[in-house]
């Protein structure tokens, strides 16, 4: 089918309070609330009205880490970046969906920059009304998100904003993806997680807290561990876990999260130096086979402009913060970042792209007699349940990628303050994925089915109600 043509008629933007059931310290920061985003759209489709929605935490300190700048001004700086990008796409001329994308993304990248905003940031609006206007296409025209990929419904094709990707056959290269119908959950061992089996380490909310009870509970097999930016502590802070692993979850996989705490190359090769006993301990080679990548260990601004001790490292390196551009993981890849994240705060079409470059790199590698070790994951921002855990699993299942870290239902409270009309509405349009009452993300055997993902619309079959919304001038008090 041909892409067909849309424009936007309406914007509807609101935010609720997520109050975490556990604080979640990441890097430096400890996160224990924030807003969640919320966006519908209003479309016009060939002569058709349709409705689209989508949903995104808005978390202080990760999309901005610069000293001076405090939560309520990162917050207000991503409600800024929502309201260029209404702005933008509302009743301009018809258009596909990655066109809409495509014909803004230069400018609203450069007037969010100008403004005072990181990357990150002057990007989160538009990747998430995207996904609010292809729920909105997909309705229209009665797809799933799978099978909308598949025709390539967003009309994805040449675009000055990936020059390296000239030629690619696009409606071809959709059509070979072959989405999942389960993922595993990765879960996310926190600085400040308890790693005993004490009863008094678990909550009284009936659900786990200590990283023996979360794994107890969900049968989890993949991890990912968060370091600090201090080598020898990080490195005690990692055996311990690890210890843990070994006794629960002897099959387990890992990944290394360095939020950005190591200040150069030299800092990170004192990290892989301190590192490098605690991989030797356990069964010979299980825990050096076990570790999949280390995950932005050094700041955004040096990773694009020095080459890291990566020879040194013991897993690959994987670009996250790193990646604000559509530009930065190919500037990135000589100085030895092999793996770029899949995020849906940073932009569904961003993900295609990069996974495309990822596969064509893998093909140069190989015909060049050379292994295939570019890649790309499946990384978290707090989703919480509902659209914004339900979209952004839609988009690791569309790539293929096997695992996904998740930690929203872990430190967050399930539906948290959405209605208890639409808590039930979602676990009952979407039982493979919730479960219990109130209703929770359903985790069995460590896996997440997502076999109602696959119904019309961007992966939801329910919606959120705006009854219970907040207007976007009080996301900064919800900090």
């Amino acid at each position: 089918m041909n892409p067909p043509a849309l424009v936007v008629t309406h914007v509807q933007v609101g935010v609720r309070p997520v109050e975490l059931r556990l604080p979640f310290r990441f890097g430096a920061v400890t996160l224990e609330r924030c807003p969640q985003l919320f966006i519908r759209v209003e479309l016009q489709v060939e002569g058709r009205a349709a409705t689209g929605h989508a949903a995104e935490m808005m978390v202080p300190r990760w999309f901005d880490k610069r000293p001076g700048f405090s939560m309520q001004d990162n917050v207000l700086q991503l409600a800024a970046s929502v309201q260029r990008a209404a702005g933008a796409y509302l009743n301009d001329r018809p258009v596909p969906a990655f066109g809409l994308f495509d014909r803004h993304y230069a400018a609203l990248m450069d007037d969010g920059q100008r403004s005072g905003a990181t990357a990150l940031t002057a990007a989160y609006g538009q990747a998430v009304l995207d996904r609010a206007v292809l729920d909105a296409a997909c309705n229209a025209t009665g797809l799933s998100i799978f099978e909308a990929a598949a025709c390539n419904l967003p009309g994805l094709s040449d675009s000055t904003t990936m020059p390296d990707l000239r030629g690619h056959d696009w409606p071809a290269w959709m059509r070979s993806l072959q989405p999942l119908r389960q993922v595993a959950a990765r879960h996310t061992v926190g600085m400040l997680d308890g790693l005993s089996s004490l009863a008094e380490d678990d909550s009284q909310d009936g659900l786990p807290v200590s990283l023996p009870a979360v794994i107890a509970r969900y049968g989890h097999r993949y991890f990912k561990i968060k370091l600090g930016g201090q080598p020898q502590a990080d490195a005690d802070r990692l055996a311990a876990v690890l210890e843990v692993l070994d006794a629960r979850a002897p099959d387990y996989r890992f990944t290394l999260d360095g939020n950005e705490q190591y200040a150069d190359g030299a800092a990170l090769g004192a990290l892989f130096d301190a590192l490098q006993p605690v991989l030797d301990q356990g069964r010979p080679g299980q825990r050096r086979q076990a570790l999949l990548y280390l995950e932005q260990p050094v700041a955004r601004d040096r990773s694009l402009h020095e080459e890291l001790p990566w020879a040194a490292s013991p897993a690959p390196l994987l670009m996250d913060e790193a990646d604000g551009r559509l530009a930065d993981w190919p500037q990135g890849r000589p100085l030895g970042w092999t793996g770029v994240s899949s995020k849906s705060c940073k932009g569904f079409y961003k993900a295609l792209i990069n996974r495309a470059r990822v596969q064509r790199c893998n093909q140069d590698a190989v015909r060049d007699g050379s292994p295939a070790r570019f890649f790309m994951s499946a990384e978290d921002l707090t989703c919480q349940a509902g659209l914004s855990v339900q979209q952004d699993l839609a988009l690791a299942a569309l790539l293929g990628l096997a695992h996904a870290e998740r930690n929203g239902h872990h430190y967050g409270p399930g539906f948290g303050s959405a209605p208890a009309q639409e808590q039930q509405a979602f676990a009952s349009a979407h039982p493979d994925l919730y479960s219990g009452s109130p209703p929770r993300l359903h985790i069995h055997n460590g896996l997440l089915q997502l076999g109602s993902l696959f119904a019309p619309g961007l992966a939801h079959s329910a919606q959120p109600d705006w009854q219970a919304m907040q207007p976007l001038t009080d996301c900064s008090a919800l900090v």
